[in-house]
């Protein structure tokens, strides 16, 4: 049904950090339930305000991107909207890439085919970046071609499904893949996964012998700390795929055991174990997910920010990155290989941008402290598209202050109008 609340600024009071405040005078939202190939569900909200000819989506592999800050200003520019929750909202425990471009696909089927809109232009937001361009560089690929397994080795062929490829793509304060960001942020000072205080003082980012200085104050590292942490962080990631791996192995060994042909004529007992072990899954736990160096030193990264000491989660990163919580902090095994692993998952935006060649506009906030400025300059620079633009807005990376919420949606409303037709 129409909202009946008067059209308002992105910067109204009421929303969140991600989401919108009110809708323009007129705006019709239609949730839409989706089945992918698989026969996973996911849901979908549309809006409109009557005759659209281009449609801008949102998604994200974790986040609810149904109510998107950007969306009041792009349906006053004469564009529709579709904010889509995968089949995980909310929880990437179990998040499986590859899985969410089946979800994306039934997305764009419903919006191509049924609702008939003859433009499709995505919107990546942060995480949501990494997620489109995997599935646009899966799409334009002809079917042969396309993946067919997963990270961990499970079969999921994605030459089945029918991918309609999107005529345009929207970068907003992306980074260049979960894992991609999360191997920047991990503390590769953890030595023991089982013990979440362990550490190596000489890999400890917060350890004042390495240059930290206790916020606001700035921190300073010199080369040869970070030569050394950078690596060791690799090897982290790498040690976490291992573990990873071993739990996959072993789950797929017991489950040989079971369809050899004894297995029937074992004493029940052992039957019992060898069954139990084929079909439970583990979890893993990987503490210690904010420690960026860049948090605390602001030379780093800092061409074209503007940002202040501190994370996206805290001002006090040497805090939150000993909290219960934190990015990734629980995974499956698969979960972990094909979403969080800077190693081993293929959501990689650099990884997949030779296939990109749509029109593309990319925006950096400035004050981003997650997905830095410079990082988007590189990802400008290296994408294939004859028509790229880059620009910047003024915010941290959920678009605050308000006022660069603003910056950003007339950014993206001009790109648009100058390249596809909207009401």
């Amino acid at each position: 049904m129409a909202d009946t609340e008067s059209s308002v600024s992105v910067a109204s009071p009421g929303f969140g950090l991600i989401d919108f405040a009110t809708l323009p005078l007129g705006t019709e939202q239609e949730v839409v339930p989706l089945t992918a190939h698989d026969g996973a569900t996911s849901r979908g909200v549309l809006y409109t305000r009557g005759d659209e000819k281009t449609v801008v989506c949102f998604m994200h592999p974790r986040a609810d991107m149904s109510r998107h800050y950007g969306m009041p200003a792009l349906l006053e520019a004469g564009y529709a909207t579709f904010g889509q929750q995968g089949r995980w909202p909310n929880n990437d425990v179990a998040c499986i890439h590859e899985m969410l471009l089946a979800d994306i696909a039934a997305g764009m089927r419903f919006l191509r085919e049924e609702r008939g809109f003859e433009h499709v232009v995505l919107f990546g937001n942060s995480g949501g970046g990494s997620l489109y361009g995997f599935y646009q560089a899966q799409a334009v690929t002809p079917p042969t071609g396309r993946l067919t397994d997963t990270p961990a080795g499970d079969p999921y062929d994605l030459n089945e499904l029918e991918m309609p490829a999107a005529d345009g793509i929207v970068h907003l304060a992306v980074h260049m893949g979960e894992g991609d960001v999360l191997t920047g942020m991990i503390d590769p000072s953890v030595t023991d996964e089982n013990d979440p205080l362990s550490c190596d003082p000489n890999l400890d980012m917060y350890n004042p012998a390495n240059g930290f200085r206790e916020p606001p104050q700035q921190s300073r590292y010199s080369e040869e700390f970070l030569a050394r942490y950078y690596a060791a962080q690799r090897a982290r990631a790498a040690r976490l795929d291992a573990i990873a791996r071993g739990y996959i192995e072993e789950q797929a060994h017991y489950k040989t055991l079971t369809q050899e042909p004894g297995f029937q004529s074992l004493p029940p007992e052992r039957r019992t174990f060898i069954s139990r072990r084929a079909v439970v899954g583990r979890y893993m736990r990987i503490a210690r997910t904010e420690a960026h160096p860049a948090y605390c030193d602001l030379s780093l990264h800092a061409k074209s920010s503007t940002r202040e000491v501190g994370s996206i989660v805290s001002p006090r990163p040497d805090r939150v990155n000993y909290m219960e919580g934190g990015f990734a902090c629980l995974q499956t095994p698969r979960a972990w290989l094909s979403t969080w692993s800077g190693l081993s998952s293929r959501a990689d935006l650099m990884a997949n941008l030779p296939k990109l060649t749509l029109p593309t506009l990319a925006i950096a906030y400035t004050a981003d402290n997650a997905c830095f400025p410079d990082t988007i300059e590189a990802m400008y620079s290296a994408s294939p598209a004859q028509d790229k633009t880059i620009d910047y807005a003024e915010a941290g990376h959920f678009g605050m202050p308000p006022a660069g919420r603003v910056q950003a949606m007339q950014i993206v409303s001009r790109w648009l109008d100058e390249r596809f037709p909207g009401r």
